[in-house]
């Protein structure tokens, strides 16, 4: 499982891999897309491939995929940048993955079996798996990755508490030197016992593998820090393995010939680090061989007039939102932050960044998601009076120079965003001025912001999900016992209760509702504003084959090894 990664407002690319967490108990309504605004999904097909330009046709051995902000953290499990858990994808495949519609699908296991009650996972690997430096990866690396995950040093985003194997805790605490429900059966066999039912747990228990032999060398409980001189060196068992990273350039990989789907077809692989500014120029040109765009008609006939490109238009699993930082004085009562939903003209927001390919999102999840409903929800329709009232109500008075003030302090409230042209700044800027809040933009790079959440160094901060399938996906980090995700400080007893309720059983239709109820409490007490969901536009080349049929325009570890080029 990875967590909901904090990506871009518009990211560059957003992979299959992302969609995580998922099971069968998720997929009923996974594939009924409700549709983003009343444009519907399209696949538009190159008219004429012919027209490719020759720097394309000239690359006859390398894909290149666009990526946005790497940080250079490539190891599963220990990143807090959604952009590195891209760019270790084609390195570390999962024991199960999700096909485009986030049903699971066998990868290193070739079958699982699950006991009657739900409690223990037993996967089968296939034989003869390798690492990319050609050792055996077996199920003594599976349960040194479980093992790893539930050190007592371990603070990455990964909550292996959720799982609740057996003995976790006792190993965790120092009452064992071993996790009791951990079993390796023989090298193709592990059995896994939670004491819990999770409807995540195939795919949280069926993750990433680490290669016990490279990153357990010098493993001691307790102390994690020597992982770090790994995170540049990876080493993992998928489709291509990391050749150069060249930091704010591109990052690049060649084929894996221990793979055990064979060697890919095509021989060099390579993220490349693009702006808005410059991505459409790229594809154009043929530097690109895919990316995704801003949705909009013009972008979409530019495409289509180039003739080469293979163009799909499609809702995005995710949503796009602003953190408020729940722990700041002037943002913990919650009339404060409903202030600022209901003083944000949001549908202007969402007409100027998308026109006509968006709409205002009011539930934390996607619609793709079977838990979305918005019965019952507050739509937080744009209403200055309101959003004054709300603050005269708290306490918050004009003062002579239309700043609103309280207890001799001013509502200033600092805005952090990646995107050089947010269009909620300013919107914002208008709206909030009319309120009587100074608001302050500033616009960083995509890590200082990361850096910044996590530090709680913020008042406001624009970002996005990354692919959500499973309910729990979104809503997870709003839990206050998630301290190392809960970068927002929010805390709500009843939320707690709601977002473990949802995991505690498998029954789609018990999960609805409780998600029903959760979705009213986190509109009646939001953590966050909500933002958007949107048209997604992605394109690439016509000589690339094997992604017409992935409707993410796949650049993930079970369908890269799939892709070939035919000029």
């Amino acid at each position: 499982m990875k967590r909901k990664f904090i990506t871009v407002v518009i990211p560059s690319i957003i992979i299959a891999s992302l969609l995580s967490s998922c099971t069968n108990t998720s997929n009923s309504t996974a594939a009924k897309a409700t549709k983003v605004s009343s444009l519907k999904d399209q696949y538009i097909k190159a008219s004429l491939p012919s027209k490719n330009p020759e720097k394309a046709k000239n690359r006859k051995d390398t894909f290149i995929a666009a990526i946005s902000e790497p940080g250079g953290v490539f190891l599963p499990y220990f990143y807090d940048n959604g952009w590195d858990g891209n760019a270790t994808d084609p390195i570390f495949p999962s024991l199960v993955s999700t096909d485009e519609k986030g049903n699971p699908i066998a990868d290193l296991a070739e079958k699982w079996d699950i006991s009657s009650d739900n409690l223990t996972y037993t996967y089968h690997l296939r034989k003869r798996l390798k690492f990319s430096d050609g050792s055996p990866l077996t199920s003594d690396d599976v349960a040194f990755t479980l093992t790893l995950l539930d050190d007592p040093s371990y603070s990455g985003s990964f909550d292996i508490s959720t799982c609740y194997i057996k003995g976790s805790t006792d190993y965790k605490n120092g009452k064992a030197t071993s996790i009791s429900g951990i079993a390796v059966v023989d090298p193709l066999t592990i059995k896994i016992t939670t004491e819990k039912i999770n409807p995540l747990n195939l795919t949280r228990l069926g993750g990433q593998v680490l290669s016990k032999a490279y990153y357990g060398k010098d493993y001691k409980k307790g102390n994690l820090d020597y992982l770090k001189s790994l995170y540049s060196r990876p080493l993992g068992a998928g489709p291509y393995k990391l050749d150069k990273y060249i930091p704010g350039q591109e990052i690049r990989y060649t084929a894996n010939e221990n793979y055990y789907k064979g060697k890919p077809k095509i021989e060099n692989f390579i993220f490349k680090v693009t702006s808005k500014d410059t991505n459409l120029q790229l594809f154009q040109t043929g530097e690109i061989d895919s990316d995704s765009f801003s949705t909009d008609k013009d972008t979409v006939d530019q495409l289509e007039n180039l003739g080469f490109a293979n163009i799909r238009i499609s809702t995005v699993s995710d949503y796009g939102f602003v953190y408020m930082n729940n722990k700041k004085p002037y943002l913990k009562d919650k009339n404060v932050r409903q202030a600022l939903i209901y003083g944000l003209d949001r549908q202007k927001i969402v007409d100027v960044a998308y026109k006509g390919y968006g709409e205002v999102a009011n539930v934390p999840t996607s619609p793709l998601v079977l838990s979305y409903t918005t019965d019952g929800i507050n739509s937080y329709k744009f209403n200055p009076e309101k959003a004054k009232k709300l603050l005269e109500d708290d306490g918050w008075r004009l003062n002579s120079n239309g700043i609103r003030e309280k207890n001799g302090q001013k509502l200033k409230i600092s805005y952090l965003t990646s995107k050089n042209t947010d269009q909620t700044i300013p919107i914002a800027k208008e709206n909030y001025k009319a309120l009587g809040i100074d608001f302050e933009p500033e616009i960083m790079d995509f890590n200082t912001l990361v850096e910044k959440l996590n530090k709680g160094d913020y008042d406001l901060a624009a970002v996005r999900t990354s692919g959500l399938v499973d309910p729990n996906d979104s809503v997870e980090e709003f839990s206050s016992k998630k301290t190392s995700e809960n970068v927002s400080g929010y805390f709500n007893p009843k939320v707690d209760e709601l977002i473990s309720e949802g995991v505690n059983t498998l029954n789609v239709k018990k999960r609805k509702a409780i998600y029903k109820k959760l979705y009213k409490e986190l509109s009646d007490d939001p953590p966050v504003i909500l933002i958007d969901y949107r048209k997604g536009l992605k394109a690439w080349n016509s000589r690339i084959k094997g992604m017409e049929n992935d409707n993410f325009a796949g650049v993930s570890s079970t369908n890269l090894s799939k892709l070939k080029i035919e000029n």
